[in-house]
């Protein structure tokens, strides 16, 4: 009886092993049809159930080949570190199991990931595995692409000889066992690496010829690709309009290849994969306006530069999205009980450091296409456009201007919060300092016909060492919100002492107006991010509710205190103290200006030459121009090892390097560069966060950064500083 009892037990364990196994087949072979539709997030999640059924039964060949799969999905979205824990998994599970086809699978996996991540020989040893197991089971046909991906990474490497040897081996495997794919990639790789042996018309042929395949098959992916080359080939060959219509024609199918992708991701990747694709958009913006550089089509122009504007703002909207999500997770964590605030504390401080990193991505995202936006709508002013189009252009400058103000504050406020603000005392006169702000302010003052009276304590010294940046900084942002809630009235800026202990003068400050007030309710939450006195005032007065947050998180660094005394309809009166410290030093701003400018006029700017490093054909464009308008000539290269190369062979007083390019960094170039020219003035050019890269900037060798985008200004003073102070100018 006990017997037959097991027997019947052993045979229902069977048959459930026997459901199990079935699903997880079932459900393997579903995730690979969302694979290959491009519906990875779905994917995604059925491979995680499969791998939870597969486990139940101790399935090892199922674990390794989902493992497998799970890590192709983590290198289609750009995640490998996340990749190489699945791949790692997949390829322990499957030495067990004797997978070896699978094995050779994950191997191959691998080196794309290395790929991606551009370590190269670790990539190159992966493929050489996967090959190696791909010939010993005689899946020759599997071994075309192992081939092709090989010569991809020897072209990365500028391994010409090699790279064309393994095309050349992948393009006859796959006419061999009619893998059109793989043959359309490799001669479409084969073009590159011909055009890199200077062998320019061989080079358009066979890509041309790739290029048909890949339309005949439909394979859009190799022909985005193709579009690409033959662009650059074409531009190689003069041919510009040519290389122009490939360019649009790459960014079209390309835009369509990245919104399928991002459809078909999860809400978080969707929001990264957005991001980058303003690359993609910038691409079309230069080529856009490079078919209109020399036409007169300013309302085109104009209208190429407001849909960049409103990518711009949908991108920070976003971005603003993402960043109070992090703030709000932060905060809940920091909620928990007693027994959990270690754990609470340590997620914390990476969400913050998150979210720190998350806004110095979107800063560069944004700032690129902004140095676009404003720069052209200046030039554009400045080239005698039609009266009707002023006012256009205009708005657009100052939509411009204004996102810049609000991304920067933004930053300024993410910085303080993080304590990464720091006190940089120098000497100044307090007393000129407050008289310019209010001097700068004046003009916005007079159209909303106020009067600002300046009063300065008589028996107050005048000059301090202290850091006047973010004094002028809380000024301007006090002063200017005076100005704004106030129509047909007066402002008063005073400055008077309270006390005196040693050399530090404790200060106050007021700024007091008789505009438009606050409510009492409001006033409790002036000093908080995002702050407005209420809907319709926001609606009426603009602006983002930053200034005050930004003004408070400074005078807290400064270790000082801030009041507000306000009634509505009666007017503002913002009281703040801070310490400073009071010097007998003099800086004679006045004469250092006069030598400035007369240094300035003996420079003979025909002499002086420049190489402008910049990947982005818009930037090339807006930085040559502001160039040629200083009367300074340059030289422009689009990468990094050109730069190298452009520097060794010719003498350049001045070189302007932007830091994100294909291939080497800008860093890195100026780090090469270094090696062999000392007494060089590089500035780096970049849209980066500088003071998080302040301590790379210095290491690498930069004389001084120019951020992007700048006023025109102060780009001006910069370069003209550099070649009065190394003495490189030749003078009249």
């Amino acid at each position: 009886m006990v017997l037959s009892c097991s027997v019947f037990s052993q045979e229902i364990t069977t048959q459930e092993r026997d459901t199990i196994q079935q699903n997880v087949n079932n459900l393997i072979r579903l995730a690979q049809r969302n694979l290959e539709n491009s519906n990875y997030f779905e994917a995604q999640k059925t491979l995680e159930n499969a791998l939870l059924s597969a486990k139940t039964i101790k399935d090892q060949k199922s674990i390794g080949l989902i493992h497998s799969k799970l890590g192709k999905i983590e290198y289609i979205f750009e995640e490998p570190d996340e990749a190489i824990k699945h791949l790692t998994k997949a390829v322990a599970t499957q030495r067990i199991s004797n997978d070896k086809i699978n094995q050779a699978e994950s191997y191959k996996i691998f080196g794309n990931v290395y790929y991606a991540k551009k370590e190269f020989n670790t990539a190159l040893d992966y493929y050489k595995s996967s090959k190696n197991l791909f010939e010993q089971e005689g899946l020759n046909d599997f071994v075309a692409e192992v081939d092709l991906n090989k010569g991809q990474t020897y072209l990365a490497l500028k391994d010409y000889q090699k790279a064309k040897l393994l095309f050349e081996n992948a393009i006859a495997l796959a006419n061999r066992y009619d893998l059109k794919k793989i043959h359309s990639s490799a001669q479409i790789n084969l073009g590159i690496v011909y055009a890199n042996l200077n062998k320019i018309n061989e080079a358009i042929e066979i890509t041309n010829t790739g290029v048909t395949e890949a339309i005949n098959n439909n394979f859009d992916t190799v022909l985005s690709e193709g579009y690409l080359v033959l662009s650059d080939l074409n531009q190689e060959n003069k041919n510009f309009k040519l290389a122009n219509a490939y360019l649009k024609k790459h960014i079209k199918l390309s835009d369509s290849l990245l919104n399928i992708k991002r459809q078909n991701l999860s809400p978080e990747k969707r929001f990264e994969l957005l991001l980058k694709n303003q690359t993609e958009y910038q691409k079309k913006q230069a080529a856009d306006l490079e078919e209109l550089q020399d036409s007169k089509n300013l309302s085109k122009l104009t209208a190429i530069l407001s849909v960049a504007l409103i990518t711009i703002l949908s991108l920070l909207t976003l971005s603003l999205y993402k960043n109070n999500r992090i703030r709000l997770k932060t905060n809940n964590m920091l909620h928990k009980k007693n027994g959990e605030l270690i754990l609470a504390k340590e997620k914390a401080e990476l969400a913050s450091k998150t979210k720190a990193n998350f806004l110095s991505t979107v800063t560069h995202e944004l700032r690129t296409p902004l140095y676009a936006v404003t720069g052209l709508s200046n030039m554009l002013l400045d080239e005698n456009p039609k009266p009707e189009q002023v006012q256009h252009l205009k708005s657009l400058k100052f939509s411009g201007d204004y996102l810049l103000t609000f991304i920067n504050d933004i930053l300024q406020i993410n910085k303080i919060e993080a304590n990464k603000v720091e006190v940089e005392p120098e000497i100044f006169n307090l007393k000129k300092k407050v008289a310019n702000v209010i001097a700068a302010l004046n003009n916005s003052a007079v159209d909303n016909n106020i009067k600002i009276h300046f009063e300065y304590d008589k028996d107050l010294p005048e000059n301090y060492n202290a850091d006047q940046l973010k004094i002028s900084q809380i000024l301007i942002n006090l002063i200017g919100n005076s100005i704004k809630f106030t129509k047909d009235g007066d402002i008063w800026v005073r400055v008077y002492k309270l006390n005196k202990t040693g050399e530090i003068y404790s200060l106050r400050f007021e700024i007091e107006d008789n505009g438009i007030g606050i409510s009492k309710e409001k006033q409790e939450h002036m000093f908080e991010s995002f702050s407005q006195g209420s809907i319709q005032i926001n609606r009426k007065y603009g602006g983002t509710g930053l200034g005050l947050s930004i003004v408070k998180g400074l005078i807290d660094i400064l270790k000082g205190k801030i009041y507000l005394k306000s009634e509505l309809g009666k007017g503002s009166n913002f009281i703040f103290e801070i310490p400073l410290k009071h010097t007998d030093q003099v800086i004679e701003e006045e004469e250092s200006q006069k030598n400035y400018f007369k240094n300035i006029s003996e420079i003979e700017l025909s002499t002086i030459k420049i190489l402008v490093v910049e990947d982005n054909k818009i930037n090339q464009m807006i930085t040559k121009k502001i160039l040629n308008k200083m009367n300074l000539n340059c030289d422009i290269v689009d990468n990094g090892e050109d730069a190298v190369e452009q520097v060794r062979k010719t003498k350049y007083d001045v070189v302007l390097m932007d830091i994100h390019m294909p291939g080497i960094s800008g860093l890195e170039a100026t780090k090469i560069i270094r090696g062999f020219k000392k007494d060089l003035t590089i500035f780096a050019l970049t849209a980066v966060t500088l003071e998080d890269k302040m301590h790379e900037f210095e290491e690498a060798g930069f004389d001084d950064i120019i951020s992007k985008p700048f006023k025109q200004e102060d780009f001006e003073k910069k370069l003209y500083q550099a070649l009065i102070q190394d003495d490189i100018a030749i003078l009249k």
